[in-house]
């Protein structure tokens, strides 16, 4: 990252954000002899450790860590360029206070953006930088990955297309673990404050010591990057478009199982064992269940049963009635009525699984997905994808599609966080490429060929 900055100016000023023990400030205090190096710390014993570095490696002389947050930090004006770096600190919102939260949403419309409350703490340090610095500033941040493609990382990546200018940006590979001992991604981004390239260097690492000198592998014109709700797919090859493929979509729409709310009340067990057979559902509740089968789901006794009641319990005679109104007696009296799922549903008491996908598939896992056709008629809960026919497909063609899939889809084409973990969304699965219906069927052109 220091190489990367030298190549872009002599700074003036170096401000390490969330300067923890002072490592990347004591690196940068030797790359550039004549800089001022300014740490900012909320954690008063980090910051002791920090003065102590910096003192250790005769640095303290143009050195100071102000503790605080860096959100309130005051950075006088000075002659000369500041460089931005360090390693944001990663907490999740769930961990940030109300107004904190305000602060992201006020300041974002400052800059005629919009933020989200889900925001983790980095999108916060980045958003704070562009208040601070000023044109011709650069910086060099190496973050978690996720605001890549997430919905509340949109602020960041138009921070970098509109006020941060983005250079470059280099994703290491999940897997390469870049923070030991740590499962989480990683992506190290260079800007130029006020910058507004015509293309963005992207490159992807697949191990530390690949990273080098921050050499982009090739550059993506902001145009594109504009037009896109993802940029992780931007640093991959873009997939050949093949003569007679379409995307998943065009086939099948792609649902994601019900969530129970309380998988202890509404998937059956002993404590449901007097309900009527006819509100109990074989359904997939693990992933696992996919993966052993093997391509075709064929036995649902070898399943759990999900309880699924109807918002109508009049329907029911008497006696099933009583043994209902007995199990929802129990189901309130472990919280299954005021958990935010149940509050949001029609009646708390109605899971409403939706009707047997003909192709179920997983969507999270260190490795790719699988495609399973569900002979079984069973229901699936939100650990899998069912995939729904547009137009009705033969039995064939079903099994064609969904071996297909299982040999073809890679994890490269979802989005892969922490340690390597893979994740499809609905509309992600949607984009696959896919023969058309009548490739599928076409004599001599089975799955294996196909892919």
């Amino acid at each position: 990252m220091l190489t990367w900055a030298s190549a872009q100016l002599q700074p003036a000023r170096v401000v390490d954000p969330g300067v923890g023990s002072a490592r990347f400030l004591v690196a940068a205090g030797r790359q550039f002899p004549d800089a001022d190096l300014v740490g900012i710390e909320l954690d008063p014993l980090a910051a002791i450790l920090a003065r102590g570095h910096l003192a250790a490696t005769g640095l303290a002389a143009r050195a100071i860590v102000n503790v605080g947050d860096y959100r309130e930090a005051t950075l006088p004006p000075i002659d000369g360029r500041t460089l931005y770096l360090g390693n944001p600190p990663y907490v999740r919102h769930h961990l940030l206070g109300q107004q904190w939260k305000r602060w992201l949403v006020s300041t974002a419309r400052k800059h005629g953006l919009e933020a989200s409350q889900l925001a983790g703490l980095h999108v916060h340090f980045f958003l704070a930088t562009a208040e601070y610095a000023r044109s011709g500033d650069v910086g060099a941040f190496i973050t978690a990955a996720e605001w890549l493609d997430v919905n509340y990382g949109r602020l960041v990546r138009e921070l970098l297309l509109e006020v941060l200018g983005a250079r470059t940006i280099h994703v290491i590979e999940p897997a390469a673990m870049p923070f030991p001992g740590t499962a989480t991604t990683a992506v190290i981004t260079g800007f130029e404050v006020g910058a507004r390239p015509k293309s963005i260097g992207l490159r992807r690492v697949a191990a530390l010591d690949d990273l080098d000198s921050l050499e982009a592998e090739w550059d993506v014109r902001r145009e594109r990057l504009e037009a896109a709700h993802r940029w992780t797919p931007l640093t991959r090859a873009a997939p050949e478009k093949r003569e007679g493929f379409v995307e998943l979509g065009e086939l099948c729409r792609v649902h994601r199982g019900q969530v129970t709310g309380a998988n202890r009340v509404w998937i059956a067990g002993l404590h449901s064992a007097d309900l009527p057979t006819s509100v109990l559902f074989h359904s997939v509740t693990k992933a696992r269940e996919l993966f052993a089968a093997g391509g075709l789901l064929t036995d649902p006794a070898s399943l759990r049963q999900v309880v699924d009641l109807p918002v109508d319990l009049d329907r029911f005679n008497r006696e099933d009635r009583h043994r209902i109104d007995r199990f929802l007696k129990l189901a309130k009296s472990l919280g299954a009525d005021s958990g935010f799922i149940a509050r949001n549903r029609k009646a708390w008491w109605s899971v409403g699984l939706r009707d047997p996908a003909p192709i179920l598939a997983t969507y999270m896992a260190r490795r790719p997905p699988v495609f399973v056709r569900n002979l079984a008629a069973a229901r699936h809960i939100n650990i899998a994808h069912g995939l729904y026919p547009r137009e009705p497909l033969g039995e064939p063609a079903l099994r064609a599609l969904a071996e297909f899939l299982s040999r073809s889809t890679t994890i490269f084409q979802g989005r892969t966080y922490a340690g390597g973990l893979t994740k499809f969304e609905p509309r992600e699965m949607e984009r696959l490429l896919v023969p058309r219906a009548a490739e599928l069927l076409a004599s001599g052109l089975s799955p294996e060929v196909l892919v």
